[in-house]
Order: structure tokens, then C-alpha cells, then sequence
């Protein structure tokens, strides 16, 4: 009987417990989600472990993470290392994409980072919870007004990663919008208007698409107050379309 060979790599886990953090049933069926994403056969060709992408990545010079452990743990199938990676690790890339236009076997530890991040708000992780909680603020903008920022959300309080730099925001905005021809962007509670079709538009989208779905899972309070808010849209825009009837009969 010939030998085989197998790039995936059965990892020894806990060195106390042989014990994984989760079934093996359940890693199997997170490492599934991930590969059977369409992008992922275009993200990921193999590894030379050659440390490019860690060497230019932003990211790695700040925080424990390495664009090769990704791939690596990808691309050996390391379920248990894959698990323990999304519940940090992966939220340390910036998705900037330099590790895909440095990669000399044409990988993207970026795009595979990005399937990671979905899976984990699949499976409705801690670690993504966490990291989307501070962001629901700009959610609730995002479906209220359809839009993501407003002026007045930028500030040293939300954006205290910008160092010095945010003082150069610190000014009288109501102010200085007046100062803007278009009255849609007198202001600052918004950033333009979004009007009522484009915005019942959105709402579908996000419906078809499972954004809404997965935002349930990851914060219900959120998702029941969005659901409100859409509804009450929703009516809004019926009552605009049989007001047009009305006029249109009269």
C-alpha cells in the first residue's frame, strides 16, 4: 500500500486538555461555510510561507496578527487554529489589500480574512459581536438617514484613533456648512438627504441580501429597533404612492 499525503494538518489542540474549545462537528461545519464561499478558491492558490504579506502588512507592525498564519492555517485545514484566529486575530486587518499586491502566489490573506469575518457573524461569535457593538450607532445612521456618517458624529470621542489629527475637525460645524451652496448640506445631523424610495430601496436590499439576518443575530436590540424604523418607512412610502392615485383620479 502506497503512502498518501495530506496538506491538512490535525492540530494536537490544548496541551493541557485534549479537549478542543468546540466540537469537531461544529469547527467542520465553520471551516465549510468558509470554503464554500465563491471568492474563496479566487483568494487562496497555496503558500511559499515566504512572510511578504506579514513583512508589508500595517497591521502586523501594531497588533498580534500575521497575514501568512491565515493563510497557512487555511490552507492546512487547521480547524481548531482557524477557530481560535476568529476570535481576534482577523479583526486586526485593516483590508487594505497590500498582502493580495505583494503576494508572489497571487493570494489575498485580506479577502480570506473578509470570509472569515462573515462566518464569524454567521455563527454568531463573541468576537464579532464585540467588535460590531461600537458600530451600531453608525448602523442606526446608516437605515435611518441612508447615511453611514453624519458631521456631527465625527468627533474625538468616536474617532480617538486619529490622534492629533481630529482637532482639525473640532470646529463650529453648523457654522461652516451655512457656508455650503446646497441647502441639503446645511446639516450636520446628516450628510445629504436620502429620500423615501431610495431609502424602502435599501431596506429591500439589505433584506434580500441577509444583512438584516445577520444583524439579528449579532444584535437583536438593534435589529428590533431597525425593524420599527423600516416598517414605519415602509408605510410612509404607501401612503406617498396613494396620495399620487389620489391626485392622479382627481
Amino acid at each position: 500500500m502506497s503512502a498518501t499525503t495530506t496538506r491538512v494538518q490535525e492540530n494536537i489542540g490544548d496541551p493541557v486538555s485534549d479537549k478542543p474549545q468546540v466540537s469537531r462537528p461544529q469547527l467542520e461545519e465553520i471551516f465549510k461555510d468558509i470554503q464554500a464561499d465563491l471568492r474563496y478558491d479566487h483568494e487562496l492558490h497555496g503558500c511559499l510561507n515566504c512572510g511578504i504579506c506579514t513583512a508589508t502588512c500595517p497591521a502586523a507592525h501594531y497588533y498580534d496578527f500575521s497575514p501568512r498564519e491565515i493563510v497557512q492555517l487555511l490552507w492546512t485545514e487547521n480547524l481548531e487554529g482557524i477557530y481560535d484566529a476568529m476570535q481576534e486575530k482577523i479583526w486586526a486587518c485593516a483590508q487594505c489589500y497590500t498582502c493580495a499586491a505583494r503576494c508572489p502566489f497571487g493570494n489575498s490573506p485580506g479577502g480570506l480574512i473578509m470570509l472569515m469575518r462573515e462566518t464569524a457573524i454567521k455563527h454568531e461569535m463573541e468576537s464579532a459581536k464585540s467588535v460590531l457593538r461600537p458600530f451600531s450607532r453608525v448602523m442606526l445612521k446608516l437605515v435611518s438617514t441612508g447615511n453611514q456618517l453624519a458631521p456631527d458624529m465625527i468627533n474625538a470621542e468616536h474617532f480617538a484613533d486619529w490622534g492629533p489629527n481630529i482637532s482639525k475637525v473640532d470646529a463650529p460645524l453648523k457654522l461652516l456648512r451655512k457656508a455650503i451652496p446646497m441647502p441639503t448640506l446645511n446639516t450636520t445631523a446628516t450628510a445629504w438627504e436620502v429620500n423615501l424610495r431610495t431609502s424602502v430601496e435599501l431596506y429591500t436590499i439589505w433584506e434580500e441580501t441577509g444583512v438584516l439576518k445577520q444583524l439579528e443575530g449579532i444584535d437583536r436590540n438593534l435589529f428590533d429597533v431597525i425593524a420599527d424604523f423600516m416598517d414605519e418607512k415602509r408605510e410612509d412610502w404607501k401612503d406617498f404612492l396613494a396620495d399620487q392615485e389620489d391626485e392622479k383620479d382627481d
